[in-house]
């Protein structure tokens, strides 16, 4: 059971890394994109679909790895959001920069609650999961200020998601470097 523990855990600790380093790849090409014709270049449209489909796939990877869709109903519900955000994105490009900022505000806010739980019911078994719970919680409100935004008067961008996703990446980075440093100090007290 331990050895099985400890795989998991460090299965989490490099699905963390690989979220970190997507979300900053996808910040870096989002302010490449915005330099670009206008606040909604096609790269911009390319980045705001791949965005929300990363995440139905990263979360349908985790919880595959972790015992399965039915085990994982928080995650479960996730991939379901998450895809659906996907295609509700893709009709907004077409339609505006402020319908594409309200899909992206109620997905935050969806998202958040489902990954705020889903970090509770790992804490027990994995640490360091407090991280996950501030970033739910910060993503939850980062959509209401999203929302707020879209029924504004300044036209949107794709930089104003652009900071979402870079607590995104601080809070996973932070949590693999938390539960690294929590493994090294377990080997180094059992060893």
């Amino acid at each position: 059971m331990q050895n099985q523990s400890s795989s998991q855990s460090n299965w989490l600790r490099s699905y963390y890394f690989v979220r970190a380093l997507f979300s900053i790849g996808w910040i870096i090409a989002a302010i490449l994109s915005a330099t670009m014709s206008g606040s909604q270049s096609m790269l911009a449209s390319v980045l705001l679909v791949i965005y929300p489909a990363w995440d139905a796939v990263a979360n349908l990877v985790d919880a595959r790895v972790n015992g399965g869709l039915k085990v994982n109903p928080a995650q479960s519900l996730n991939v379901a959001v998450s895809t659906i955000t996907t295609v509700a994105v893709i009709i907004a490009v077409f339609n505006s920069t402020y319908a594409v900022l309200a899909v992206f505000g109620v997905w935050a806010i969806l998202s958040g609650l489902l990954q705020l739980s889903a970090a509770v019911r790992r804490w027990r078994l994995y640490g360091a999961q407090w991280v996950m719970v501030l970033s739910g919680a910060q993503s939850t409100l980062a959509g209401g200020f999203m929302i707020s935004r879209a029924f504004g008067t300044a036209v949107p961008s794709i930089l104003d998601i652009a900071p979402y996703a870079g607590f995104g990446a601080f809070y996973f980075l932070l949590s693999a470097v938390w539960m690294t440093v929590a493994a090294y100090r377990k080997a180094a007290v059992q060893g």
